[in-house]
C-alpha cells in the first residue's frame, strides 16, 4: 500500500476535521464527543491542558493508560493534542510521547501550544513530539520496530479504511509487553460500504465503526488471541437525519487494551496461578481494574487466568503485582468470564452529557 493511496482514501476525513470542523460544536453526533469524566487523580493534569486544545478535540472516551511514567507512549490520531499533554505528564521529563496525526490543520493547534505546556509542566526540555503522517504507515515517520511501551487513540482508527495495516503497524512498534490501549466506535453489525461515501456517517466516526466479531478476528489474525474491554457506552443518535440513514444499526464507544505478549492462548486456562495486587499504581490505592471483569483489591490475592496472570506479570504492570504459580500444572478451562461481553443489539443507549 503506498501513501498516495493512503491519502486519496483519507481526503474525506482530512476535509471534514480540517475544514469543516471547527470545534465539539459543530459534532452531530456524541460518537466522537466524549461523556466521559476523567478520575479525580487526572482531574489537575487535564486542567494543565490549553483552552484550545479542549476547544477541538474529538474522542470517544479518555484511553489514558496507567503506570506510564519513563515510557514512550504513541497516540494514533492525537489531533489538536490532548492525550498527547495528558501523557506528557505522566510519563514525566524521562519518558516520551509521540503524537501522529494526518490533518495539518489540527497539528498546527498541538505544535503551537508545546512550549507553553512544557513550561507549565516545568520540563527543562520537551517530552513530545508531533508527526503529519498515517496511521497505516507509520515506519516512513521513522518510527520503529519495538521502540514504543504503549499505543494509545481515541476514536480515530474507525475512520481508516485499512484497519488491519493499523493494527499491524501498532504492534510492529510494540514492546514485547507492550500493549495497545484505546478507544474507539464499534457496531453490533456489518456495516455497508457505502456508508463511507457519505462525509457525514464517516466523519461522525459511524461509517467505519467495526463489527466486534471482526475486531476479534483482525487481532486473531495478528497472533493476538486474547483483548480485554476497560468500559463500554451505548451512543445516541440522535440527529434525525443520520438516525433515518443508519437505521437499525446500534453504535458503542469502547475502551480496549490488548497486550503483545506471545505465551497468551485463545481461551483462558486455569493453572492454578495468584495474583496480589500491591496498591502502587498512581491513582489505584485502593484496587485496580484490569478490564470490566478483573478488580484486584490491593493486598487481597486472586486467582487467577493464565492470560491475565500473564497480562500482569510481563508488561509495565509487573512492578505493581506478584504472580505466585507458574504453568507447569493445568487444571482445564478457568471460569473467569474473561471472554469480553458481546454487544447487546436490543440494549437502549443512554444519552450522554454534552461537549
Amino acid at each position: 500500500m503506498n501513501e498516495e493511496t493512503i491519502e486519496i482514501d483519507h481526503e474525506a476525513v482530512k476535509e471534514y476535521y480540517g475544514r469543516v470542523l471547527q470545534g465539539t460544536k459543530d459534532l452531530k453526533t456524541e460518537a466522537c464527543c466524549s461523556t466521559a469524566s476523567f478520575p479525580s487523580h487526572l482531574q489537575p493534569l487535564v486542567g494543565n491542558v490549553h483552552e484550545e486544545i479542549h476547544r477541538r478535540f474529538y474522542g470517544c472516551d479518555s484511553p489514558i493508560p496507567d503506570a506510564i511514567e519513563g515510557r514512550t507512549v504513541l497516540d494514533l490520531g492525537c489531533g489538536t493534542g490532548r492525550d498527547v499533554y495528558l501523557c506528557s505528564q505522566l510519563v514525566g521529563q524521562s519518558g516520551h510521547v509521540i503524537g501522529v496525526d494526518m490533518t495539518e490543520e489540527q497539528l498546527e493547534v498541538a505544535r503551537t501550544h508545546r512550549d507553553h505546556h512544557m513550561e507549565r509542566f516545568g520540563f527543562s526540555a520537551p517530552n513530545v513530539e508531533f508527526h503529519l503522517g498515517y496511521l497505516e504507515d507509520l515506519k516512513s515517520l521513522g518510527i520503529e520496530d519495538e521502540t514504543v511501551d504503549v499505543v494509545i487513540s481515541n476514536c480515530v482508527i474507525n475512520l481508516s479504511p485499512h484497519k488491519q495495516q493499523v493494527f499491524s503497524e501498532a504492534f510492529r512498534v510494540l514492546k514485547e509487553g507492550g500493549e495497545i490501549y484505546f478507544s474507539d466506535v464499534f457496531a453490533d453489525r456489518r456495516l455497508p460500504e457505502s456508508w463511507r461515501e457519505d462525509p457525514v456517517l464517516l466523519g461522525e466516526c459511524l461509517a467505519g465503526a467495526m463489527y466486534i466479531e471482526d475486531f476479534r478476528r483482525l487481532l486473531l489474525s495478528l497472533g493476538v488471541p486474547d483483548y480485554r474491554i476497560v468500559r463500554q457506552r451505548p451512543i445516541a443518535v440522535t440527529d434525525p437525519e443520520i438516525e433515518a440513514k443508519v437505521g437499525n444499526a446500534r453504535f458503542y464507544s469502547m475502551t480496549v487494551r490488548a497486550f503483545k505478549i506471545g505465551s497468551l492462548e485463545d481461551r483462558c486456562e486455569d493453572h492454578g496461578q495468584v495474583a496480589v495486587y500491591h496498591g502502587s499504581i498512581p491513582g489505584h490505592a485502593h484496587y485496580y481494574d484490569l478490564d470490566d471483569h478483573h478488580r484486584f483489591n490491593t493486598d487481597k490475592p486472586m486467582l487467577v487466568c493464565g492470560n491475565t496472570a500473564d497480562m500482569i506479570s510481563q508488561s509495565r504492570l509487573g512492578d505493581h503485582f506478584e504472580v505466585i504459580g507458574d504453568k507447569s500444572k493445568h487444571f482445564g478451562l478457568f471460569d473467569c468470564g474473561s471472554e469480553p461481553a458481546p454487544i447487546t443489539p436490543n440494549e437502549e443507549p443512554k444519552l450522554g452529557g454534552c461537549c
